[in-house]
């Protein structure tokens, strides 16, 4: 059976909110931000919860998160925070709950679009290129694993990309024929 929920995984900074967006519109699908819902449920930031809490209670709450939004039933756009995939249970539930799309994108990549970002927590460092790059080392397999397709972001326009996404849940039966986004 093909999952009619599908998930946006990767690096902070990859695409996945702006595409996921875009996605969702053409597709005629609700979209879901996670890390939106985490911020609206607990009553602050993301950034403020790690800095009070620490990581492993964040990735508590986001696993939690996840049950929860996957439960909400189909014709769903998630675009899920760049760590959701850590836990081998999250990497499970988004592979056989949802279509996940990786988008990849390598470090380099990713540090010119975040360069001036004060919001990530984890890039809220001394040196945010060599942070990304050891993320991207720790993580880049892992989202391969929860993924069933990976997209490589490159310097496409958004559109380029959702249509590169549209493809290819079409060629996988995910979703019929649809208007591209131009």
């Amino acid at each position: 059976m093909k999952h009619r929920t599908v998930s946006l995984i990767g690096m902070p900074g990859g695409g996945k909110t702006t595409v996921g967006r875009l996605l969702a519109r053409q597709l005629g699908w609700r979209f879901v931000d996670s890390d939106a819902v985490i911020e609206r449920d607990l009553g602050c930031t993301i950034r403020e919860y790690f800095a009070k809490e620490g990581e492993d209670a964040f990735r508590e709450v986001e696993a939690q998160t996840l049950e929860t939004l996957l439960a909400q039933g189909d014709g769903v756009v998630l675009s899920t925070g760049g760590g959701m995939p850590l836990r081998a249970s999250n990497r499970a539930l988004l592979r056989e709950r949802t279509t996940a799309l990786y988008l990849h994108s390598t470090p380099e990549e990713l540090f010119r679009r975040l360069r001036h970002d004060t919001h990530r927590p984890l890039l809220q460092v001394a040196d945010p290129l060599a942070r990304l790059r050891e993320l991207y080392g720790q993580r880049d397999k892992l989202y391969r694993e929860a993924a069933q397709f990976v997209i490589e972001t490159g310097r496409p326009s958004v559109n380029t990309l959702v249509n590169m996404v549209l493809m290819q849940l079409e060629l996988a039966g995910v979703v019929g024929r649809v208007g591209r986004a131009s």
